[in-house]
């Protein structure tokens, strides 16, 4: 099965900058060998971010993304704590 295009949007590529290096390594393990191959391994969201998924980072750390089915393309909203931090 083909995997899913991954974008980020500014403010997910800024959260990105401000991740420790092992995190970073992290992120990137789980976007390309979890998410792009099963973006709906992720946590169905709900109320205010309802169509949105979860995917847990660290412990306080989620990425939060979309999924365009029809581009196939899952786009990366924030890739930090959603604890206000």
């Amino acid at each position: 099965m083909a995997r899913y295009e991954i974008r980020f949007t500014k403010e997910a590529a800024k959260d990105v900058k401000k991740l420790t290096p092992s995190l970073k390594t992290k992120l990137k393990n789980l976007l390309l060998h979890e998410i792009a191959v099963d973006p709906y391994c992720g946590k169905k969201l709900i109320g205010d971010l309802q169509g949105f998924f979860s995917f847990r980072l660290s412990y306080k750390d989620r990425i939060v993304y979309t999924i365009d089915e029809k581009h196939r393309i899952i786009f990366i909203h924030r890739a930090r704590t959603h604890y206000g931090d």
